[in-house]
Formats: C-alpha cells, structure tokens, sequence
C-alpha cells in the first residue's frame, strides 16, 4: 500500500522510514513522555524499529495507521500520529505522541484532526475513538477539539482509561 503524505499549515506526515528509529528512540526515551502509556519505560532501539516495521505493516493491512510528523519549516522529525487498530474492541483510535519541545503548540490537534479527517472522508470510517489516562488533561483537551466526546470510563491496554468518540459526519447515531 502507498501511505499518503499529508501537509498541514506547520507539518509534514509522511510514511515512516528505518531513519527515524534513533530519533523516535530520543523521544521514547525522554522522561516524561511516557507517562501516560501502560509501559512507562523506554524501549530499547530494537523494539522501536519493531514498531516503526508494525505500523508499515499496519498500513498494507488496515490501509491506514500511524504517519511520523516532522515540521515543515525545519523539517525535523517530531513523532507520530494517526490511525491505529485495536483488535481487542474493534475499534479505531486516533492517536499521536510528540517530542516535548513540541508540547502545547497546538501540533497534536493539527496532526490528529488531519487523521480524523482522513478516516472519516477518504476512508469512510464510521466512528473513530480516543483513548487516554484520566490524568492526561492535554490530550483530553486536544481530542475535544478536534470533535470527539467523552463516552465513558473503560479499561484499555490493562489501565483505567478514559474512552472518547467521534462519528462521521454523516452517520446517524443509534
């Protein structure tokens, strides 16, 4: 499958590439960045590269899934963001995880209302969810603006989670 490169105003998604292992093993591996993640602890550069050929696959086999973000202006890889999977609940998240520098400059929003815009138009995907720590206040932020509710508490990748969902624009609810 040919994963699409999308530009916004500030940022480039693009496919993932075997180069930017080491950079997103930087950024796992800061602290902090984590936090909210059911592992909290730094995967090794091989377990990144694992996960950068997962998402590839994901791709050919979802036809979507995670784009790396770099900005356009230095064109500096940044983190990722987009679609993913979760075969436990037959459910699509929107997701995305950025490098701190990167924190509260609105680039979470841009990227994932790009992804929710891309699932919802190009993919015809009925309802996207999103996923989060209760105690992520940011990203609980950045997934109301850009159009998903607050559903329920519920648990998700072994932890107490916050559950949020979008629909298309298009579709009735039941």
């Amino acid at each position: 499958m040919s994963i699409p490169t999308v530009k916004t105003s500030r940022l480039v998604l693009r496919p993932f590439t075997v180069e930017d292992a080491i950079p997103l093993h930087q950024i796992l591996s800061t602290p902090g960045v984590l936090q909210y993640y059911p592992r909290s602890d730094p995967p090794d550069l091989g377990r990144v590269k694992r996960l950068i050929q997962a998402q590839l696959d994901h791709w050919d086999e979802h036809g979507y899934g995670w784009w790396a973000v770099e900005t356009e202006s230095e064109n500096t890889f940044i983190g990722w963001s987009g679609l993913q999977y979760l075969p436990e609940t037959d459910e699509i998240e929107i997701g995305y995880l950025f490098s701190k520098p990167y924190w509260g400059k609105g680039l979470a929003t841009e990227s994932a209302k790009e992804g929710i815009e891309f699932g919802f138009n190009q993919l015809e995907i009925e309802v996207i969810v999103g996923i989060v720590h209760p105690e992520n206040i940011a990203s609980q932020r950045v997934l109301r603006k850009i159009g998903l509710e607050f559903q329920e508490k519920a648990k998700y990748f072994g932890m107490e989670c916050f559950k949020y969902q979008a629909r298309t624009p298009n579709q009735k609810i039941a």
